[in-house]
């Protein structure tokens, strides 16, 4: 199967590229800026997607495009909507048009968070910020197409790629001797090569009957607090963490105060073996360590 991977230079598109790699997947990468391994492609153009699909030779699209910025995504809510809701629309007809699958990515954002037990993938949205609204048109935009598609819905994602909480809270724990960080949002951190894995896993099953909205994040609960002491503990960094409140911090974005997943239909749909999400930071600290060597 010839995989179309858009977004690749994000950090679950890097997961990708390592995790097809090993594996040995036949994907194409593309991003908005040409890199190693990496072709241009403009997901909100039409034309330049279809022409894409057509000359390379794709059978399933993984869109990872996304505008992932939660606050700035208040004041530019034009691109906010143009990647991920209308890019979405315009992978969804293309993979229509030709028949392909199509794995979305979306997010936990799309629940306002009042529930105090795991939303699971028949709950009501409610998203409560523009990324979250956005997030929610483009999962409706590929449900509309009729095309075949699996959306995973996603939490706090980290990695050793890019920016993220994870390499944050490790630069500022060797930097400063204390910091605040907040303990009233609770969810679940995913490994991105978790993710990457658990999508390449499932591109190779038997996907009849099987299509729909799944969850997919790590095991296990905690909050951006408890996340934050676990990553300075595992690369032994002294810096004194204190919990604090949202509200400490205003924000244009108001973030779900509880996003925890539920991940039974993945789990016994694909057969997947969902990791902890205490295991999975050691792993991506033993990463972390063997990119800083």
């Amino acid at each position: 199967m010839r995989i179309l991977i858009t977004g690749a230079g994000g950090q679950l598109g890097k997961a990708l590229q390592a995790a097809a790699a090993v594996a040995e997947h036949d994907c194409i990468f593309t991003d908005v800026v040409s890199d190693d391994n990496v072709s241009v492609l403009d997901v909100t153009d039409p034309v330049s997607v279809r022409g894409f699909i057509r000359d390379n030779g794709v059978e399933a699209i993984v869109n990872c495009a996304g505008y992932t910025d939660v606050e700035r995504a208040e004041d530019d809510v034009d691109k906010c909507g143009l990647i991920n809701a209308y890019a979405p629309f315009v992978l969804a007809q293309a993979a229509k048009e030709n028949d392909l699958l199509m794995v979305h990515i979306s997010t936990d954002y799309v629940f306002d968070g009042k529930k105090n037990t795991p939303y699971s993938e028949n709950d009501v949205p409610s998203p409560l910020n523009v990324y979250a609204r956005t997030k929610l048109e483009g999962e409706r935009a590929v449900i509309s197409s009729g095309c075949r598609y699996v959306i995973l819905r996603t939490a706090w994602l980290y990695s050793c790629y890019g920016r993220n909480f994870f390499k944050t809270i490790v630069e500022r724990t060797a930097e400063y001797p204390s910091m605040k960080v907040v303990m009233d949002q609770v969810g679940t951190p995913t490994y991105a090569p978790d993710l990457a894995s658990a999508i390449l896993h499932i591109l190779g099953t038997d996907l009849a009957g099987k299509e729909g909205i799944y969850n997919y994040t790590g095991d296990g609960v905690c909050s951006w607090y408890d996340f934050a002491v676990a990553i300075r503990d595992g690369v032994g960094h002294i810096c004194n963490i204190a919990p604090c409140l949202s509200g400490d911090y205003p924000s244009k974005a108001v973030r779900p105060h509880y996003s925890v997943l539920d991940k039974s239909k993945v789990k016994e749909t694909f057969g997947l073996m969902v990791p902890h999400w205490t295991e999975s930071l050691r792993m991506c600290i033993l990463d972390y360590d063997n990119v800083s060597l």
